[in-house]
C-alpha cells in the first residue's frame, strides 16, 4: 500500500463546491462536514433529525461562523422522504458537486423500512442507492464531481442473501449489518464501471474508517453488542471521528483519488491511521454480483439512472 500521510489540513481549497453529506449531525458525518466548511466549501446536512441537524451546525460555525451550510431533513430508511429530498434540492440547486453517502444504522433488532426492506439494507444501501440515483443529473453538472459511498472493513465478511434480503427466514443483526455493507461496496464498484462506461465525469470512490468510535456502536446495537463495542472494544481500539473521516474527506476532495478505489487507514488490520488506497475484496468487485445488485435495487427502489450496463447491455 502507498503511504499518503495525508491529513486534514491537505484538503484543497473548496471555495465554490457543493457538498451534500447524509448523517451529518455526529460521528463521521459530523466530523466530514466540519472539515469540508472550513476548507471553504457550502455543505448540505442531510440528516433525519432536523433539531439535531440544527445543533451539528451550530457547532460548525461556533468555530467557524462564516461556514455556508444547510441543514435539510432526510430519512433514508423511507424512499418516500429520500423523493421529497430529492425533489426539494433540485428546486434550490442546479448542481451538486460532491454526495458522501455516510449515514448508517448497526445491527439493531430485525425492523422493517417504511416499503418493508430489512432496516440496515434499506438504510445502509436502498436509500442511498435512491439518493445517488435521483441526483445524477445534478452531480453531473458539478465541478469534479464524486460519489464517496462509505462501506466498512466488515464488507469483507459481508454476503447479498438475494433469497432472503429482508431477513425473514432467519436474521442476525451483525451478519446483515455486514450485508449492508457489502451491498454499499458492490454498489459504488458498479456505479464506477457504468459511470466509466457511459464516459461520465462523476467519479465514484469507495471509503472505510476503520474502527472509528461514533453512535453506531452504542446507540443502535442490541445490549451485548452495545456493551462489546461501547464500554470494552471501543476505549482500547477506536479512533476518533475525525481521524476516521480522514478516508473519505480524501476520497471526496483528493486530486489523487481515482474512480473504483477503496480507502481506508493505513494502519495494522486497517483499523486506524491516515487513508491509504486499500483491498475491495474480490467478492465485492465482482461484476456478475454488482450486475445483479444494481437491476434488484433498482426494482426495490423503482429508481433508474440510464446508464448502460459495462457490457454495453440496455440502460438502467
Amino acid at each position: 500500500m502507498t503511504q499518503l500521510h495525508w491529513t486534514a489540513e491537505q484538503i484543497p481549497d473548496q471555495s465554490g463546491r457543493t457538498f451534500l453529506v447524509t448523517g451529518a449531525n455526529s460521528g463521521l458525518g459530523l466530523a466530514t462536514a466540519d472539515a469540508l466548511a472550513r476548507a471553504g466549501g457550502r455543505v448540505i446536512l442531510a440528516v433525519r433529525d432536523e433539531e439535531r441537524g440544527r445543533r451539528a451546525a451550530d457547532r460548525i460555525a461556533a468555530g467557524l461562523p462564516d461556514a455556508a451550510l444547510e441543514v435539510r431533513r432526510l430519512d433514508l430508511a423511507d424512499l418516500d422522504s429520500v423523493r421529497a429530498f430529492a425533489g426539494r434540492l433540485r428546486a434550490d440547486h442546479t448542481r451538486l458537486d460532491v454526495l458522501v453517502n455516510n449515514a448508517g444504522v448497526m445491527a439493531p433488532p430485525r425492523q422493517l423500512s417504511a416499503q418493508g426492506h430489512e432496516l440496515q439494507f434499506a438504510v445502509n444501501h436502498l436509500g442511498h442507492f435512491a439518493l445517488t440515483g435521483l441526483l445524477l443529473d445534478l452531480l453531473a453538472a458539478g465541478r469534479d464531481p464524486r460519489v464517496v459511498t462509505v462501506t466498512s472493513l466488515r464488507h469483507r465478511q459481508g454476503r447479498l442473501r438475494f433469497d432472503d434480503l429482508d431477513g425473514a427466514r432467519g436474521y442476525a443483526p451483525m451478519a446483515f449489518y455486514d450485508q449492508s455493507k457489502f451491498a454499499g461496496a458492490v454498489f459504488g464498484r458498479e456505479l464506477h464501471r457504468r459511470l466509466t462506461a457511459a464516459a461520465s465525469p462523476i467519479r465514484s470512490l469507495l471509503a472505510h474508517p476503520g474502527y472509528t468510535a461514533t453512535n453506531l456502536q452504542t446507540n443502535g446495537p442490541i445490549a451485548l453488542w452495545r456493551l462489546v463495542f461501547g464500554r470494552i472494544l471501543n476505549p482500547l481500539l477506536a479512533q476518533a471521528p475525525e481521524r476516521g473521516a480522514l478516508p473519505q474527506l480524501y476520497a471526496a476532495t483528493s486530486p489523487d483519488a481515482a474512480g473504483g478505489e477503496l480507502v481506508g487507514p493505513d494502519g495494522r488490520g486497517e483499523l486506524r491511521g491516515g487513508p491509504v488506497r486499500v483491498r475491495l475484496s474480490q467478492a465485492a468487485a465482482d461484476p456478475e454480483t454488482g450486475r445483479r445488485l444494481w437491476e434488484v435495487s433498482g426494482e426495490l427502489t423503482d429508481v433508474r439512472y440510464g446508464l448502460p450496463a459495462p457490457s454495453g447491455g440496455p440502460r438502467r
